[in-house]
């Protein structure tokens, strides 16, 4: 089913999260215990994360360096689909463009639509860590739109080179990412609306927003795209914090500010276990006025603090 048809069939205020593919050479267990733990409040969907691949230099005995390309973290095709069949909730890999090529994914479409995953999310992916040859524009997509694109000449049965792909039953449906406080790159937020209304405009069904810890900044985000006649919904996404340096660090990655009474309170936090307290009770309460606010969905990003979030569901579910 439709991600977004169980977003709008939801009687109250939808439940799902995020989960990263474990690291190479750990069990797919550590996954479906987060699972486990969270399924009780009826997760409509679950996001799997996609990870490109780095350049690292190993060093060898006669104490040179290599230079080779890892990555850490299997590909969210076989995890979405495991996670699909296992449980019977609908799995939705990301699909990025930053150290994927596009023949690549044309072929992860491929497998997803074979393995009946057909709910995506749409991303341009981290470019921090990857190198010029990882960014050639013949091989990779530069923005999530050309990405988007590909999605949907790939529903209309064309592949890359032109040929016609046979057999796609039940063609991709897929949200993308916005940013209430603006995405770093853009050079003001008309620029970063007009892209977004073409994300829109080109086929995403919902947008899910960067973090945010300030819900003022994400309700004036959501008028001004109504304004704009952005008309999808717009899910926050929500990350509670879990360690003290994340008052510092979180801002610094992602661009999002921390309300002073929130960082008052994790500022006076001797430790991890104390600030962890205080990002659940500052969530579980950004939670409620959202679903008060009537929020179609809240989407929970869970990595390093999926026992925060079963918490804060515990409370608000």
């Amino acid at each position: 089913m439709k991600v977004i048809d169980l977003i709008k069939e939801s009687k109250s205020t939808a439940f799902s999260f995020e989960i990263l593919p474990p690291l190479k050479g750990n069990s797919i267990q550590k996954v479906y215990n987060v699972i486990d733990k969270l399924k009780e409040f009826d997760p409509k969907y679950i996001n799997i994360t996609s990870h490109h691949s780095e350049f690292v230099y190993k060093t060898l005995p006669d104490g040179s360096f290599q230079k080779v390309n890892i990555r850490k973290r299997p590909g969210s095709v076989a995890i979405a689909s495991a996670i699909q069949n296992k449980y019977g909730i609908p799995a939705v890999p990301h699909i990025i463009c930053k150290g994927f090529t596009k023949d690549e994914t044309e072929y992860a479409l491929i497998d997803l639509n074979f393995l009946g995953v057909n709910n995506l999310l749409i991303l341009r992916g981290d470019i921090k860590t990857l190198e010029a040859s990882q960014q050639n524009p013949e091989l990779y997509h530069d923005h999530a739109t050309d990405l988007q694109q590909q999605v949907n000449h790939f529903n209309e049965g064309i592949a890359l080179d032109g040929s016609k792909i046979d057999g796609i039953e039940t063609p991709f449906s897929y949200g993308m990412a916005c940013y209430p406080e603006k995405h770093e790159e853009a050079p003001n937020m008309e620029s970063d609306i007009y892209y977004l209304k073409e994300k829109v405009k080109n086929g995403a069904e919902y947008l899910v927003t960067q973090m945010f810890f300030d819900n003022d900044k994400y309700y004036a985000f959501v008028d001004r795209c109504r304004a704009e006649g952005i008309t999808v919904p717009i899910i926050p996404g929500i990350k509670p914090i879990v360690f003290k340096n994340q008052l510092t660090v979180l801002p610094k990655i992602f661009r999002a500010d921390i309300p002073e009474p929130f960082a008052a309170e994790l500022r006076k936090c001797k430790d991890d276990a104390e600030a962890k307290e205080v990002g659940v009770e500052w969530c579980i309460q950004q939670c409620k006025d959202l679903i008060a606010h009537g929020v179609p969905s809240l989407h929970f990003y869970t990595m390093m603090a999926s026992d925060s979030v079963y918490k804060i569901a515990k409370e608000i579910y």
